[in-house]
């Protein structure tokens, strides 16, 4: 560690750690704990849904159970605006980090101990809550340590995202093993142990991130409180009427929630173009960010099928048998959490040593975006095959592209966010760019439902084909979109 003398972009601490701010660290291990007890969580719920009940699940259609996976992803990504707003107007980003962790460790536990689709409303529902706060948070608070301008930005983002896979990575292992060694409700409860090691670690390190978001940017005047709160839990009242009386059938909630999502992700940039405390500058920026919020949903949504589609894939077509021994078919969760590990470290570097020489943010978005769609289409290699003939270390090597793939996308997307931000919307623009997440992940489940292993090269040739396509159109407005982001490189 060093002392830089500078300082911090928020009054944050002047000390660092591999030449980035000392709060990274802080910021690192909370995700990486989250993101050990979300995909730990979400590598066996399909299966937990899908399951037959003399294997411990609950026993529904497969294309239900991965369109139930696909939404509760996107309503944790749509809960990110709640959780930007409480952020930008009741709490700072820092408590609300905190407060998010506690509702993400309750979620886990209560799929933990309560049994049936009762179980899997409330703790979902708590964990899609939970999570919206701490995720749109922890990465704007992130932002918060660097000044706009600073190189070193892409490359902390960077690290942080290696936080984010070391958690991806060791997740589905242990709950995969416990599930099927002794039980669903035994590996959610590994789930709800990592939340509480998380925050654990946040507390006890918490006065490493200085004054960085400790108050909100657009406080809410005190004579509003009441109905603020009144409008939050009139929201979540809604929610669950929705889902525990089933007004949208299990079927479709997958389509509900993309729809949502689009129609919630139009109105917030039609309010940040038209809200007179955002600057003329900032109302460019904000247009410029449009064509990347497509191109992130389209890598997203199929980046997510790790967990709706190739799930069933995973069980259904690949031969996990190494060395005599049968890994659980959840393992397919951690292979790609991997090549992140093992490449973000070179990526941080590339970014950090080539400066402002680095490709544009839009250029990393196209190769990114085209990256993921020839991923899918190496699944083709495979698709004459039948049975679990599919050699786990082949896919392993697939979802290497879909790493690279995701290191020059997804760390970008968050750096730039934060840059491209209105000051009046830090928080809320975080949670515009999860909404695109969202879009993608919903849209993995319902992309999941017309999967099926007579018909995939079908499948996996035009999910490819029409993503590429997408990454080429991003490759030739690339400059029209650099000209727009008014000096954000």
């Amino acid at each position: 560690m060093a002392d830089t003398g500078k300082a911090g972009a928020t009054q944050a601490p002047t000390r660092t750690i591999f030449g980035h701010p000392i709060g990274l660290a802080n910021l690192f291990g909370v995700e990486l704990w989250e993101r050990f007890s979300f995909y730990g969580m979400l590598t066996i719920l399909a299966y937990y849904l899908y399951f037959s009940l003399e294997e411990g699940g609950l026993g529904l259609p497969q294309a239900t159970a991965t369109g139930i996976v696909g939404a509760y992803g996107g309503f944790v990504y749509f809960s990110t605006v709640l959780g930007g707003w409480l952020a930008d107007r009741l709490l700072g980003m820092e408590r609300t980090v905190f407060y998010g962790g506690i509702v993400v460790m309750a979620g886990h536990i209560a799929l933990a101990i309560l049994p049936g689709l009762a179980g899997v409303g409330v703790g979902l529902v708590l964990v899609a809550l939970g999570s919206g706060a701490l995720k749109a948070n922890a990465s704007s608070l992130l932002g918060t340590l660097y000044e706009k301008g600073d190189v070193r930005a892409d490359g902390g983002f960077t690290l942080f995202y290696l936080g984010i896979n070391l958690g991806a990575f060791i997740g589905p292992i242990v709950t995969g093993l416990l599930q099927t060694s002794l039980g669903f409700h035994v590996g959610f409860g590994a789930a709800a142990v990592g939340m509480a090691l998380g925050l654990i670690q946040y507390v006890a390190f918490r006065k490493n991130l200085g004054t960085a978001g400790r108050h909100p940017t657009n406080p809410l005047p005190r004579s509003a409180y009441p109905k603020a709160i009144a409008l939050i839990v009139g929201i979540i009242a809604v929610i669950c009427v929705v889902l525990f009386t089933e007004l949208i059938p299990l079927a479709s909630v997958s389509t509900a929630v993309t729809v949502v999502l689009l129609l919630a992700s139009i109105g917030y940039f039609a309010l940040m173009l038209r809200s007179p405390r955002v600057a003329a500058a900032e109302r460019t920026r904000v247009r410029a960010f449009i064509p990347l919020f497509i191109a992130n949903a389209a890598f997203w949504a199929l980046f997510q099928q790790i967990f709706t589609t190739l799930a069933v894939y995973s069980e259904e077509r690949m031969d996990w048998t190494i060395f005599g021994w049968t890994a659980p078919a959840s393992f397919i969760g951690s292979e790609e959490p991997i090549w992140v590990i093992l490449l973000s470290g070179a990526f941080a570097a590339l970014w950090t040593r080539l400066g402002d020489r680095a490709p544009s943010t839009p250029r990393k978005f196209s190769y990114g975006v085209i990256g993921m769609g020839v991923a899918f289409l190496l699944f083709l290699l495979f698709a004459g095959s039948t049975g679990n003939t599919v050699p786990a270390i082949a896919v392993l090597f697939i979802l290497a592209l879909f790493a690279i793939s995701e290191l020059l996308l997804s760390p970008i997307g968050l750096a730039v966010t934060t840059k491209l931000a209105p000051e009046a919307f830090r928080a809320q623009m975080m949670a515009l760019y999860f909404f695109s997440v969202g879009i993608g992940t919903s849209l993995s489940g319902r992309l999941a439902g017309f999967y099926s292993p007579q018909d995939e090269v079908a499948y996996f040739g035009i999910n490819g084909a029409v993503v590429i396509v997408i990454g080429l159109i991003m490759f030739a407005i690339a400059p029209w979109i650099s000209r727009h982001m008014e000096g954000v490189h």
